[in-house]
């Protein structure tokens, strides 16, 4: 169970995890790989929130961002196992929630796998389909 900031970093630092602690020092930022937006991740009782910035949502009703949307839902139904992305302040995320009342190291990394997994596989392909849509 990880029930503190400081258990938390105890796990990251165990599973060999680059990060650093926000400016918020209840935030730490996971290093995803080059060229990738690094995982948030928070204790919000009763979760532990990890959080992926992905790239702008489509702001258009148009059958191109249609497309889009509909990969992002076929993802989330068979390209994910932890993790779903969704929009947030006109932002695609990729998130998880991770019940802290049974959070272990194990679980944690199984999340952390999925995101770098979805971050490599499934996100270059989004990018080359907003192309189109003039997203960056």
């Amino acid at each position: 169970m990880i029930a503190s900031n400081e258990e938390l970093e105890g796990h990251l630092t165990r599973l060999n995890r680059s990060f650093e602690r926000a400016e918020d020092a209840d935030v730490f930022l996971i290093s995803m790989g080059p060229g990738q937006s690094p995982c948030a991740l928070s204790i919000s009782p009763p979760v532990l929130v990890a959080q992926v910035h992905v790239a702008e949502a489509p702001r258009s009703d148009d059958e191109s961002s249609a497309r889009f949307m509909r990969r992002l839902l076929e993802l989330n139904a068979s390209g994910l196992l932890h993790s779903a992305f969704g929009i947030e302040s006109g932002q695609i995320v990729l998130t998880a929630a991770l019940e802290l009342q049974n959070l272990d190291m194990n679980e944690l990394e199984a999340v952390l796998a999925d995101l770098d997994m979805a971050l490599s596989e499934h996100v270059p392909g989004l990018v080359s389909l907003s192309k189109g849509l003039g997203l960056s």
